[in-house]
């Protein structure tokens, strides 16, 4: 009940203004905060965002999440250094490492691997021009098929960013992050080239990163109406991870970090891309392949050690005729990975414990018509999704697991716009999610998985009311078969800990106000009502899930304009999450407090500052669940991470 009168306050909010937009023009809108306007956001009946890069250039953007910490329905929490818990809608809730429930694409191209697991460090908000955000199912124009839904990193191009651009900013830990970027156009050609390095001791102990990144592309057109553009990416990674800590430590010496092992996480991989685009009459054809070539040298409880190669191609046809707009597409991700595990000496490779060969295929085929009478417009798509993985044992001993997946998910939604600059949505669709080889290959002949799957209702707003811009979305999602940990039964000889839930509930409230306070101060907000439960569970009853906490707000109010300003920021958890599926602790909740400041030496030449956590707040920030935490063994409790400590950074930016 409270969760519907929330929601039934946040509309009547907005309905009860009846101040007129700034005018747009037709068929456009701007969402929270200084969007660009785009199309594809302001025909999707749903929740979308678009975060320029604007919106985070005075922050030290290490991660994800400094790019889309003010990014409607984004639960971004930072865990230590690039690694992110990165969800959306309760997307991956159980997972504490790598990255599940969401698609992650480079410009308009996957990089998730065939199996849809993903690492996300690969990706550098420094180099991005804008990031788009299509929360749940309002990523099926990209094959999207999750909970969670999909976020697209656009980079730029020698025709979008020309000239010279430059970067330096460092600060505490002894971090210092630099990019060199240069674009150019010339006849029918242009490209675009970004070296990015990073160095960092990191906040806590046993932390030091050294990331260094290239990115580049090329545009050629080759007639009237036909573009192909070739995109290539090498990353090297090295990053030590501090681990986890007890409560106690968290609260008192948050700087702690774990040196057992000599953990890390160190990636080195190649990405090839290309996209070639023909206009065809009312519409346009896309197609394109990719490649990806990844090694990962990980020390944890064993050394993994995994080579893979995954591959795959794409193509999406547009079409539009007066009222009628149609999008039909394709996706085929096929790949290998040759996985070992050795005993960890150190941080070294010891004896030889796993060996294996997987092989994943994933093929999406997915369609949307949309269809406009008047002010409102009729959207109908579907997605099918066939997959397979494998699994070829042959230490500790020869094993061979198998696994094959076909699901099929409609949708439906309605989108009004009773004028410019104002839309209202709703829809109700399906999503599937897919088992990946961490979740099937817990045992060697596989663990009896099936996929998760949900139905999803969601209505909200979007547009601009005179000095507001806001963007508002409610949703109820019914899970079956969420994969979550479970007790394990050692008399029943399944030394797994992902299993298949029954029911489970995800509901709740993603919203964003910008406000223009006056020509000089702007307040821009998020706010996330994350209400995610167990529905009459045997063992758990009608539990919180672990992870995500209920309620999170943040703000940041800018103050001045171009030439000179600062933004002191806020985030308030009033309540922290639940630690286990038991609901046996929750950690407390915080208030962290923060600035931003920029100052224009001359047009093109700007210093800015970025201070986090000022009054050194030593909270848990995130959790990696379990069952029941009260009855852990106290050597076993260490299953929190800290929120960041204090730390300022400066730094430069320089366009010619």
């Amino acid at each position: 009940m409270r969760f519907l009168t929330a929601a039934g306050a946040l509309g009547a909010l907005v309905a009860a203004n009846p101040a007129l937009a700034d005018s747009a023009p037709p068929g456009t809108i701007v969402v929270t905060g200084d969007r660009l306007e785009d199309a594809q956001v302001a025909t999707t009946p749903g929740g979308t965002d678009l975060v320029t890069a604007d919106d985070y250039r005075d922050k030290a953007a290490v991660s994800l999440r400094d790019a889309l910490a003010f990014s409607p329905g984004v639960y971004a929490q930072p865990r230590f250094g690039q690694e992110v818990r990165l969800s959306i809608r309760g997307s991956g809730i159980s997972r504490g490492f790598h990255m599940r429930g969401l698609t992650l694409l480079q410009d308009g191209i996957p990089i998730n691997l065939a199996d849809d697991n993903g690492d996300f460090q690969e990706l550098d908000p420094l180099i991005f021009e804008r990031i788009e955000v299509y929360r749940g199912v309002n990523a099926l124009r990209f094959g999207g098929s999750t909970l969670g839904g999909a976020i697209n990193a656009i980079t730029p191009t020698g025709r979008t960013a020309p000239g010279v651009d430059l970067r330096v900013d460092g600060g505490s830990f002894d971090s210092i992050r630099g990019k060199l970027a240069a674009g150019f156009a010339s006849g029918p050609g242009d490209g675009w080239l970004a070296l990015t390095g990073d160095s960092s001791d990191g906040d806590r102990e046993h932390a030091r990163r050294n990331a260094l990144r290239l990115n580049a592309n090329f545009g050629l057109k080759l007639g009237e109406g036909v573009e192909t553009r070739f995109y290539a990416s090498g990353q090297s990674i090295r990053q030590e991870l501090p681990g986890s800590l007890p409560l106690d430590i968290v609260l008192t010496r948050p700087k702690t970090g774990v040196f057992r092992g000599d953990q890390q996480r160190n990636i080195d991989s190649i990405r090839l891309q290309n996209r070639t685009t023909v206009d065809v009459g009312p519409g346009a054809f896309e197609f394109g392949a990719f490649l990806n070539a990844k090694k990962l040298d990980h020390p944890i409880f064993q050394v993994v050690d995994q080579k893979s190669t995954d591959y795959g191609v794409f193509a999406r046809l547009n079409l539009s005729t007066g009222p009628l707009s149609v999008l039909i597409g394709t996706t085929g991700r096929f790949g290998t990975v040759a996985s070992r595990r050795s005993v960890n000496m150190d941080g070294r490779k010891g004896a030889l414990t796993f060996d294996a060969g997987q092989r994943a295929e994933t093929i999406d085929a997915y369609g949307e018509a949309r269809y406009q009478f008047g002010t409102f417009s009729v959207v109908a798509g579907a997605i099918y999704t066939h997959a397979e993985r494998r699994q070829r044992q042959t230490v500790p001993s020869p094993a061979l697991g198998e696994a094959d997946y076909d699901q099929f998910s409609p949708k439906l939604g309605l989108l009004w716009e009773p004028r410019e600059a104002l839309q209202f949505y709703a829809n109700y669709s399906r999503s599937h999610e897919l088992p990946g080889f961490i979740e099937l290959a817990q045992v060697a002949s596989f663990v009896p998985l099936k996929a998760q799957t949900a139905w999803t209702a969601e209505a909200g707003a979007r547009g601009t009311i005179g000095p507001a811009r806001f963007d508002v979305s409610i949703y109820r999602a019914t899970l079956k078969g969420e994969m979550l940990q479970f007790n394990i039964d050692p008399a029943a000889g399944i030394p797994a800990a992902t299993f298949n839930a029954g029911h489970t509930l995800h509901q709740g409230i993603e919203a964003g106000l910008d406000l223009d306070l006056t020509p000089w101060a702007r307040l821009r907000q998020v706010y996330q009502l994350n209400d995610f439960r167990f529905r009459s569970d045997p063992q758990f009853g009608d539990n919180r899930l672990p992870v995500i906490p209920k309620h999170l707000y943040r703000a940041e109010l800018r103050i001045g304009g171009d030439t000179l300003n600062v933004a002191p920021s806020l985030e308030w958890v009033p309540h922290g999450a639940w630690a286990d599926y038991a609901n046996t602790l929750r950690v407390g909740g915080y208030v962290l407090l923060g600035a931003t400041a920029e100052a224009q030496i001359r047009p093109g030449l700007s210093l800015f500052v970025d201070a986090r956590n000022l009054t050194n707040r030593k909270q848990v920030g995130d959790v990696s669940a379990v069952v029941n935490y009260a009855a852990l063994p106290g050597s076993q409790q260490a299953i929190f991470y800290p929120v960041e400590r204090r730390a300022i950074f400066g730094g430069l930016r320089a366009n010619f």
